[in-house]
């Protein structure tokens, strides 16, 4: 059981030396003095039984147990506050909003279905749907502009503080439009070169697996090469001319079931990679996200490619 001993000002308080690594600047921020600060701790440390910060030089540092603690606080009062928000939203006449990245794979194949049964449900949120490279999504993500990115599992590096749930897996395709030459020609791999070919820029979490890709089957170069993160471009261009465009299953799998684009007979099972749902460690999502990612996972197996 909580103790009940412990207040919404001992989390605080805690929370607040902690992100500033000073009981000054936490009195400063609070309001409040900074024998009441310390005061603040001690009784908190009283609760737990052991201490939470010690000293280091003139200053303080958090120590294990304090970090420990500190996960858990950190996600109490953000749950804490999102409640307060909910409540203060919903008698003002706010609904809270839903603040989501989604990859140009999840933009496509995911999102317009999810959107169609969340507006359904009738929660009444606001809606924010933004698209863009993966590094800057995450970014957003990490400093709390967004509350979601759906798309591919970034780089592991790329993944410090967060959480990853695993939808489904997806490859790479080689697109032209219907009845290119390539379609008919049988090795593919043989005449990439003489067309313009459409790759994911440097940015991109499917960059990597692409290159790979290429230089496992012998390309070590393309002559006629354009760097894009646009569907609307790619899809555009690709239709008109012969150019190739390298690009996530997803983006394109409504063009190719209707028969406006084909993907190239190259056998690209090498660059699967995990899609999903990309959050902060710590968060907590409020009830319309919950809501959200429910029908995200919904659709996800519903739409999610044969293995």
């Amino acid at each position: 059981m909580i103790d009940s001993r412990i207040k919404f000002r001992h989390l605080q308080t805690f929370v607040e030396v902690a992100r500033q690594k000073s009981v000054m600047k936490a009195a400063e921020l609070l309001h409040v003095s900074q024998p009441a600060v310390t005061k603040t701790i001690r009784e908190l440390e009283e609760v737990l039984g052991v201490a939470v910060f010690e000293r280091d030089g003139r200053g303080i540092k958090i120590t294990r147990s304090g970090e420990v603690f500190l996960k858990h606080a950190g996600a109490a009062l953000t749950a804490l506050r999102q409640g307060f928000d909910s409540v203060s939203q919903a008698l003002s006449g706010d609904a809270v909003p839903v603040r989501i990245g989604a990859l140009p794979t999840a933009s496509t194949r995911i999102m317009p279905q999810a959107m169609r049964l969340f507006l359904a449900a009738g929660t009444g949120a606001r809606i924010k749907i933004v698209t863009g490279e993966n590094a800057v999504l995450l970014e957003q993500l990490r400093v709390g502009d967004l509350d979601l990115v759906v798309g591919r599992l970034a780089a592991p590096e790329k993944m410090t503080g967060f959480s990853f749930e695993h939808l489904y897996s997806e490859r790479v395709v080689f697109c032209v439009r219907a009845g290119h030459p390539l379609l008919a020609a049988g090795a593919a791999f043989a005449g990439l070169d003489a067309y313009p070919v459409l790759m994911p820029t440097r940015g991109s979490i499917i960059r990597p697996f692409v290159e790979s890709f290429l230089i496992a089957n012998g390309i070590a170069g393309l002559p006629n090469q354009i760097d894009t993160v646009s569907d609307a471009f790619g899809r555009a261009f690709v239709r008109e001319s012969d150019a190739i465009w390298i690009i996530s299953e997803g983006v394109v799998a409504a063009d190719i079931a209707e028969g406006k684009l084909a993907a190239l007979p190259i056998d690209t099972g090498g660059t699967k990679g995990p899609v999903g749902l990309t959050m902060r460690a710590d968060a907590v999502p409020s009830m319309p996200l919950a809501i959200l990612m429910q029908t995200i996972r919904e659709v996800a197996g519903k739409v999610a490619p044969a293995a």
